[in-house]
């Protein structure tokens, strides 16, 4: 049976415009109230027996801009990411690595946890959490 070639470019138009809204939605959520745009990084929470490691993706946020807050419901990574600086004069072709403030809150696992340490490396924000 041959292939219509133009019921297939469509169904990969399609294919490639359900990736590029997912990706949009992942990344970029409501303008905040003073129309910065907000973001929700990603992240992997790993357990072990007595401990969590959170590791929260953060390419090109600087460590003094981040800001931690644990409570009992989880704990809370808020920054901010400027913005590409760009001379007059230049096309932006692609800009897909998301900018502006961001709030993300992960939940933890059941009981209370103590956060024991972070780091900022590669563009990741590694948390160090001990069960109580």
């Amino acid at each position: 049976m041959k292939r219509d070639p133009h019921s297939w470019m469509w169904a990969e138009a399609l294919r490639l415009l359900d990736r590029a809204d997912g990706l949009h939605r992942q990344f970029f959520g409501l303008a905040s109230p003073r129309g910065e745009v907000s973001w929700e990084p990603p992240v992997d929470v790993i357990e072990g027996p007595s401990e969590l490691l959170v590791t929260v993706a953060l390419p090109g946020i600087a460590g003094d801009r981040i800001e931690l807050q644990l409570d009992d419901a989880g704990i809370t990574v808020n920054a901010y990411r400027n913005p590409p600086l760009c001379a007059r004069n230049v096309v932006v072709r692609r800009l897909e690595i998301p900018y502006g403030r961001f709030a993300r809150h992960i939940r933890l696992p059941e009981g209370r946890f103590e956060l024991l340490g972070h780091t900022l490396a590669d563009g990741c924000l590694q948390l160090r959490l001990r069960r109580l």
